[in-house]
């Protein structure tokens, strides 16, 4: 509040002011970078990141398949052509080795997307030497893993233009808006002048490009500033919520909790049924229904959305794929940090007794 009320006082309520500077500076100093771009969502910024790679029609970009489809929307809106990249079974993320093949065939992506999905980080190491063999720049999408860490490293610093999420589901929020991050100043100065409208230093309003209104409010900035000091203890309780879920479900043998890396920020809790198991995710989402508590499936991979069918995927598996395995028998877990230790107890029992094992 004090933030926003700082903006009224002074009437800088536009995509102007204080606290969108400092936002974009808070949040280059946490996550090790040197420019950012505060703008209106996640998606925004990867449709910036993709114009300042000089992505354009017919262009093809390889994309995590397991995700939410504002990873790839903005694709479609370039006109470029995405081509989906299953993921592996440990970190859910991109499979190097799928990425390998969709390089066989087409081997000069004008870029790389990869997803930090549900707050763990992907393998970095390996996917990074892949795309460096090929010359590939990548977008690291870190709309999930704001506070999450990789080798010691902070996600958001591993592309070569990263891009953050503070809708109102995220780790922290500015209500709705997003961000982008890289070392490259020119790149960072193009999306500047894009997500203002393209206005040409003139003293009437000039234009030689198309621009976007992705700015975001000063109000808004004033939200996520006070939401960056209190990261920390959002991800630690996030990290709580699920060495819960996993301890109560150690004596399950048809119910496990996803895999994640030491540095993840736990942002959202999935669960895994086991393929023998007789209960569906559905069965489980609805029993938790009937007790005002909702529940998910994860993500429908794109590569089966009916949207995006009839674009290029790759998988390391001779058929089907693990995206398609893990939707079919995932559930995404209540994880608010507001949420008490007695709260995630009582969902997982009443998930113990739907899948009676």
């Amino acid at each position: 509040m004090e933030y926003i009320n700082e903006a009224f006082a002074t009437n800088w309520v536009a995509p102007l002011g204080k606290n969108v500077t400092e936002l974009e500076n808070e949040v280059c100093a946490f996550v090790g970078r040197k420019h950012a771009v505060a703008l209106s969502s996640g998606t925004a910024a990867i449709h910036l990141a993709l114009k300042a790679l000089r992505v354009g029609k017919g262009d093809i970009v390889f994309c995590s398949s397991f995700t939410f489809s504002g990873s790839c929307n903005p694709i479609e809106y370039i006109g470029a052509k995405p081509v989906f990249i299953d993921c592996d079974k440990d970190t859910y993320n991109m499979c190097p080795i799928a990425l390998e093949k969709a390089y066989k065939k087409y081997p000069n992506p004008k870029t790389v997307i990869i997803v930090n999905l549900y707050g763990n980080p992907a393998s970095f190491d390996t996917l990074l030497n892949i795309t460096k063999a090929y010359n590939t720049p990548v977008i690291e999408d870190a709309a999930e893993s704001l506070g999450a860490a990789y080798k010691g490293e902070q996600t958001g610093s591993f592309g070569d233009i990263s891009i953050l999420s503070f809708n109102g589901n995220k780790i922290i929020t500015t209500s709705g808006g997003g961000m982008a991050l890289t070392d490259n100043k020119e790149w960072r100065d193009k999306m500047l002048f894009w997500a203002t409208q393209s206005r040409e230093n003139a003293p009437w309003y000039e234009h030689k490009e198309i621009g976007y209104n992705y700015r975001l409010s000063n109000i808004c900035a004033g939200i996520g500033r006070g939401q960056l000091t209190v990261l920390a203890k959002r991800v630690e309780r996030k990290r709580e919520i699920y060495a819960l879920y996993k301890a109560a479900f150690l004596n399950h043998k048809n119910i496990a909790m996803y895999p994640v890396n030491e540095g993840a920020n736990c942002w959202l809790s999935v669960a895994l049924l086991d393929k023998e198991c007789k209960v569906s995710f559905m069965d489980i989402i609805t029993r938790l229904e009937k007790e005002n508590i909702e529940a998910r499936p994860a993500w429908k991979p794109m590569h089966i959305q009916p949207v995006f069918q009839k674009y290029p995927f790759f998988s390391s598996l001779s058929k089907g794929s693990i995206a398609e395995d893990f939707f079919s028998r995932s559930v995404c877990l209540p994880s608010d940090t507001k949420m008490s230790d007695d709260d995630v107890k009582t969902i997982a029992k009443i998930i113990g007794e739907v899948i009676k094992d």
